[in-house]
């Protein structure tokens, strides 16, 4: 399958001006952590394209490489919320059915040992 094989669902026309929106907030800024590892995404310093805050049907990826259909998210204190953990995993299956592989870490993860991060995000690349 090729890039322009690979077709996936863009956002519900009622919420996709308010996800732009938000996803062009979420560019301008960025957590610590998204700011960190963008360094080592940008400009295909991994070999392969990466885009940031990227809409994805009704959903917004920190990161996506869409040629490698790898998502990656940076997960905050929040996402240890019971509710919040729901909502990931619901995204994360949603994204799955529509062909994307979703790798997560934590803030701690990325700000405490960013080569191990790009180690595991290489071996999904």
């Amino acid at each position: 399958m090729t890039d322009k094989d690979f077709k996936f669902k863009t956002a519900d026309p009622c919420w996709y001006e308010m996800l732009k929106a938000y996803a062009k907030e979420n560019r301008k800024k960025p957590t610590e952590a998204e700011a960190v590892l963008w360094e080592y995404l940008k400009e295909r310093q991994l070999g392969q394209p990466f885009r940031r805050q990227h809409i994805i049907g009704d959903y917004i990826a920190d990161f996506v490489c869409i040629p490698s259909r790898l998502v990656i998210e940076i997960d905050g204190g929040y996402h240890s919320l019971p509710e919040q953990q729901k909502s990931d995993e619901a995204r994360q299956q949603w994204l799955e059915q529509q062909g994307f592989t979703v790798v997560r870490f934590t803030n701690e993860e990325v700000i405490g040992d960013i080569n191990k991060v790009i180690e595991t995000i290489e071996e999904h690349l």
